[in-house]
């Protein structure tokens, strides 16, 4: 969710402490290493592991007809990765507009994977995003590009949702479908404000190294 005050979450590597434990790793660095882990294929493995998990507990649910997923868009179905290395692993808000506006962000195939699974298993699937609603068009665009065909519906933020934290966006969100009728077997998103909060359902997290919530 780039439009979400973001912070690389490779600020979380900057974390790993060097020898020195009151000295964090230097952000060049963390950075590198960052880059080597998507682009050695090891994120991938990570990722691949978590959607077979998630495979496994959703094959014991029982799907009735109001029976959602919840899933997150950037960094969750669409992957980023590639603009963020753009941004430098950082955020410019004109390269990221001109990026959505693209419309061509590929799909993770493994989340891919798993939205298939659900469907097949006759669950409905909702997207629920922290972009705003200037870039529904774009963004549900880019959905239908990268193979996520089918779902019920898009959310994005509007109006005065746009100053509110995304944990609390996403928990009125899926209160508010719960109110429709629906029951919510799972949320899938790579932040915690994606999965956590009521009405969520067994939580998948997707591993993202690029960027953390601030909310």
């Amino acid at each position: 969710m780039f439009k979400l005050k973001v912070l690389i979450t490779l600020i979380l590597s900057f974390l790993l402490l060097s020898c020195n434990s009151d000295k964090p790793e230097n952000l060049t660095i963390a950075k590198r290493e960052v880059q080597k882990y998507y682009e050695s294929g090891k994120f991938y493995e990570e990722l691949n592991e978590v959607v077979e998990d998630a495979i496994d507990k959703f094959k014991d649910v029982e799907i009735k007809d109001s029976s959602v997923v919840i899933f997150d868009v950037d960094e969750t179905v669409l992957n980023n990765y590639e603009l963020a290395k753009q941004m430098g692993f950082g955020y410019v808000y004109k390269i990221n507009k001109e990026w959505n506006a693209k419309a061509t962000t590929p799909a993770f195939p493994q989340v891919k994977k798993l939205y298939d699974f659900l469907l097949s298993k006759g669950a409905h699937i909702i997207f629920l995003t922290g972009r705003n609603f200037p870039e529904y068009e774009v963004t549900y665009k880019n959905l239908k590009y990268a193979g996520f065909t089918v779902f019920d519906t898009l959310i994005t933020q509007i109006g005065d949702e746009t100053k509110m934290p995304a944990m609390e966006f996403k928990s009125m969100k899926r209160t508010e479908l719960v109110k429709k009728g629906y029951d919510i077997i799972g949320t899938v998103g790579d932040q915690p404000s994606d999965v956590e909060g009521p009405y969520h359902g067994i939580q998948v997290r997707i591993p993202n190294y690029l960027y953390a919530d601030i909310y």
